[in-house]
């Protein structure tokens, strides 16, 4: 990924035994995967609609845990016209609970990306998985005061009284999200540039808001010279493929999220254009086939 122009001036990028960033082109735009770490979470709540064998069947397909399992977080540096955007921001590392979530601002370093050098941040929705990064120091401290941050008018409205009623979280989760969305707000209202439907935030990076997971929730789509890439957010967890009806206990609307799930990938899996999304497996790039009533991953080849 060439991104000269963002690495800090006499900083060494660090390397990693383990790789946590991923480039990828996509024509003329740079993409910079990077994971933010994992995070324990309670199997059923990847399917609170499914059937408990139903469910069973699948995690022992898929070679996960029955129980806890680790849900990856994966957030993307884009470089477009100039800019340079960060698209959400993992976890934080305000979490005591999950210790090897929150690894975005030392990940930064590890690739050579100076956080002075973003001009902008595009976030998907305000779960805390996604903001927390930006209110750590590390990274918040180092941030450019002329930062803007783009989300959508309803995600912003929908955190001054959010509805949890049709969630199925675990009990502390909600007053948590709560109060990280209501602090992040709090840092971040003069920075926030909020869109309505859609938002081109640099050539070829379009946001675009799909509701669902969140009434704002929205996903990133790039392109540039034929190719494209979507950046889907929460839209797609790792059983929606195969099983796009199931509901995830963090969507707020989960009907409207199945809707909104299979509408995208129908249209990805006729045109052929690359996913990326939060919660699959690192780096997470894949395409999307039709597969009987459901879908399926294909993992991209790693290029290196």
């Amino acid at each position: 990924m060439t991104l000269i122009d963002t690495s800090a001036a006499g900083t060494r990028a660090l390397d990693e035994l383990v790789p946590s960033r991923y480039a990828v082109k996509v024509g003329d735009i740079d993409v910079l995967v990077i994971s933010d770490g994992v995070l324990p979470i309670t199997a059923v709540t990847m399917a609170t609609n499914a059937a408990p064998e139903d469910l069973s069947a699948w995690l022992e397909d898929m070679y996960l845990p029955p129980e806890i399992t680790d849900w990856p977080l994966n957030v993307a540096v884009v470089r477009s016209g100039g800019k340079t955007i960060l698209v959400d921001s993992g976890l934080g590392t305000e979490f005591p609970d999950f210790p090897r979530a929150g690894q975005l601002a030392a990940r930064l370093v590890a690739a050579g990306i100076d956080p002075a050098a973003v001009t902008d941040v595009v976030l998907t929705h305000l779960h805390m998985d996604h903001i927390g990064g930006l209110l750590v120091d590390g990274l918040r401290n180092r941030l450019r005061p002329d930062l803007r941050v783009h989300l959508a008018s309803a995600e912003a409205e929908f955190w001054t009284q959010p509805d949890f009623s049709r969630t199925v979280m675990p009990a502390p989760i909600p007053d948590v999200l709560r109060r990280t969305a209501t602090r992040f707000l709090d840092v971040y209202r003069s920075q926030l540039r909020p869109f309505e439907t859609e938002y081109e935030v640099a050539p070829g990076v379009l946001l675009r808001r799909t509701g669902g997971h969140t009434p704002g929730h929205s996903i990133v789509r790039l392109e540039s010279r034929g190719e494209a890439l979507t950046f889907a957010g929460d839209a797609v967890f790792q059983p929606g493929f195969d099983n796009p009806e199931w509901q995830n206990g963090f969507e707020h609307d989960p009907e409207e999220s199945a809707r909104v799930r299979i509408r995208l990938l129908g249209e990805l899996a006729a045109s052929g254009e690359a996913l990326v999304a939060t919660h699959l497996p690192f780096p997470s790039v894949c395409h999307v086939a039709a597969a009987g009533n459901g879908f399926r991953m294909v993992p991209a080849t790693w290029d290196y």
